[in-house]
């Protein structure tokens, strides 16, 4: 295992080490990449002893010592490799090109672009050259039409996860331009705004025969994503098939895709174009179209290979802050496993992704076929199905579960839950008694592992 030109390795994270100098050239990158902290030039793991001490202190580097932000560019997570703990930094590639060392400014001093395995000065005149083609149209520089803004909906979504809002948080989360007043980023998560989301109904194959058309908005973008993602859970119909074995479920959208093709519509639309997504549903597919082409440095073969460039990093933060985002470029690559590259379409304004509806053969067939004898069966062959103690609905439930569990695939508790709509709780009971019949084993460290079958 070697360095690459997307991947940089660091033996300890001493006070010495430039990681702003990395991150930098990184995020200058068309690429973006990973620094892993623990792991020396020759590829061989030495590990961390401080993980959480570590982890915080590059957290505080980054975001204070680089210009522009790089909040909403970077994640910070812990790795188990070959027995040791070691640190992944995970950098986008920004679309706010140059980003120096705040101490050296806009200077070869202060700006580096990762060249082969190694961060290289870059030279004042391709400093001078992006500069001149940074982005103006960014939502975190345009005014907000209203400045008499509350975000009552925002410190709730926040505290929901622990986390609560100080005095400062206006300033923190990017919500204000540089001279101090609300941009376009602290409109849309605002308690009130005239931002809607539409999801709109069809009963023909175009766009003649609307029979119900539903907005979502005039509150925080926040609220609006979740009253959109709530109206396709209940769109996205879902069929049962009971066999002996296992339970089988078809519904019209994989719902991991869907999900993430939702939130991504939503974080990276452009905004500047004061055009929201809109999410258009027919009899055999669903369609959603975001405003804006993608980034001028981001090709359609590195779109595919989960290469992310967030067109508004604010966002990207606060989604992943309240949780509705887990990782940076995670989202297309699980959309692009369930439709591949064809569902996405571009065009010079805007991106579309259509994900067909499973066909009605297939679901009508699987509610009538093996359901009242699937139940009878099912829940008593097999050693997960011999429990004492245990109900007919529990059984099920596990055969629900065992049934995501794909050969040497790992599943974290938080898709589990979300594939299957249960609380984390209720699974993680449904995972123990998995565990102790053998049947699955967790592997990894606590924060971050999976779960396997064995």
């Amino acid at each position: 295992m070697t360095e690459t030109n997307r991947k940089d390795y660091k033996k300890e994270p001493t006070s010495e080490l430039d990681i702003e100098k990395e991150v930098v050239a990184f995020l200058n990158y068309k690429e973006g990449g990973y620094i892993y902290i623990g792991i020396d030039k020759d590829g061989s793991t030495v590990g961390v002893s401080d993980v959480d001490d570590c982890m915080l202190r590059l957290k505080d580097r980054i975001k204070h010592n680089i210009s522009p932000s790089a909040m909403g560019l970077f994640d910070i997570a812990e790795e188990q490799r070959d027995g040791h703990s070691i640190i992944k930094v995970t950098v986008a590639s920004g679309i706010e090109k140059p980003y120096f060392k705040t101490k050296y400014g806009m200077t070869p001093r202060g700006a580096y672009l990762r060249v082969g395995t190694s961060a290289e000065p870059m030279p004042q005149e391709q400093i001078d050259r992006l500069f001149a083609m940074r982005t103006r149209n960014s939502i975190g520089r345009i005014v907000s039409n209203r400045q008499d803004l509350s975000f009552e909906q925002l410190r709730i979504y926040y505290d929901e996860r622990g986390k609560r809002l100080n005095d400062n948080f206006k300033r923190t989360l990017e919500l204000l331009t540089d001279e101090g007043r609300y941009n376009y980023v602290a409109y849309l998560l605002a308690d009130e705004n005239g931002n809607s989301i539409k999801v709109a109904k069809y009963s023909s194959l175009d766009r003649c025969d609307l029979v119900e058309n539903n907005e979502y908005g005039y509150c925080s973008l926040i609220k609006a994503t979740k009253s959109v993602l709530s109206k396709l859970d209940i769109e996205n119909k879902v069929a049962a098939t009971i066999t002996p074995m296992e339970r089988i479920e078809t519904p019209l959208w994989n719902k991991v895709a869907l999900r993430e093709a939702v939130i991504n519509a939503i974080v990276h639309n452009d905004y500047s174009f004061e055009v929201p997504p809109k999410f258009e549903i027919f009899p055999d597919r669903l369609e959603i179209t975001s405003a804006g082409r993608l980034p001028e440095s981001l090709s359609r073969e590195e779109f595919f290979n989960g290469i992310s460039i967030p067109r508004n990093k604010e966002l990207m933060r606060i989604y992943r802050d309240v949780e509705l985002v887990e990782s940076l470029g995670s989202g297309i690559p699980r959309i692009l496993r369930a439709y591949g590259e064809d569902c996405f379409k571009f065009t010079d304004n805007f991106i579309r992704i259509t994900l067909p509806i499973t066909s009605n053969a297939q679901i009508n067939e699987g509610v009538n076929e093996g359901v009242n004898e699937g139940v009878n069966e099912g829940v008593n062959e097999g050693v997960i199905f011999d429990l004492e103690g245990v109900t007919d609905n529990v059984k099920q439930e596990l055969i629900s579960v065992m049934s995501l569990f794909k050969d040497d695939e790992g599943l974290r508790l938080k898709d589990i839950a979300l594939s299957l709509e249960r609380p984390t709780k209720t699974i993680e009971r449904y995972l123990k008694i998995l565990k102790d019949q053998s049947l699955i084993e967790f592997r990894g460290a606590p924060r971050n592992g999976k779960y396997y079958r064995i």
